[in-house]
């Protein structure tokens, strides 16, 4: 869920919670309906975009291994850094997002965020996301967005040993005008499960794709 509503600048970045569903599909699965999805009156045409990130860890995995994901990410409304946090008590996670810069390494506001997480002075790259990402608006009937829903043509690198994957995602993230009350959003979530299983699409096996990229 969208919450950016703080200006931006390089030393205070804007906040979201993302709240969101993944499934695993094959190359060739259809499109779900979206049609009985409760509060949903209709559905925006696609929007493309084609996203470039390319992630920062230690060599250990320091951040990785305390739930945290920092990227330099190009293309799409939210190109960026971004810092995204552990997974809170309902599955949302916490992303902290500073614009991009003059250049590609990393910014001081970000390295100082990340003091309070780890001790690690030198992030280098451990992977790169390439996503054609194909984006429909889930709208009420007074056009505010329920839910984004992303179908997700991945290819991504593991860059300690120049491993490549291709896979294809969905992934459902609740909007500003999501239902705010746990009844609701069970029944939404719910929903949206049961018109992705009947086109054919599963829970995602990996929490992430960055997790997904280094083989978890």
């Amino acid at each position: 869920m969208s919450a950016a509503d703080e200006p931006r600048s390089e030393a205070s970045p804007s906040r979201s919670l993302e709240i969101e569903l993944k499934f695993d599909v094959a190359d060739a699965t259809p499109l779900p309906d979206w049609s009985q999805l409760p509060g949903v009156a209709r559905v925006d045409e696609v929007e493309l975009r084609e996203l470039d990130a390319v992630y920062f860890d230690s060599d250990d995995l320091a951040l990785a291994h305390a739930g945290y994901a920092v990227r330099r990410r190009t293309g799409g409304p939210d190109a960026g850094w971004h810092i995204k946090g552990p997974r809170g008590a309902d599955g949302g996670r916490v992303e902290l997002q500073w614009p991009l810069g003059p250049d590609e390494a990393i910014p001081d506001a970000v390295t100082a965020a990340l003091a309070s997480v780890t001790t690690v002075s030198r992030l280098g790259p451990i992977a790169r996301i390439r996503n054609q990402r194909h984006a429909y608006s889930l709208r009420d009937d007074r056009g505010g967005v329920i839910a984004e829903f992303l179908d997700d043509r991945v290819v991504a690198t593991d860059e300690r040993g120049g491993v490549e994957r291709v896979w294809r995602e969905w992934e459902f993230e609740l909007g500003p005008s999501a239902p705010t009350t746990p009844d609701a959003r069970t029944a939404l979530f719910a929903a949206a499960e049961a018109a992705v299983r009947a086109a054919g699409g599963v829970p995602a096996a990996s929490d992430s794709k960055l997790a997904r990229t280094l083989g978890h």
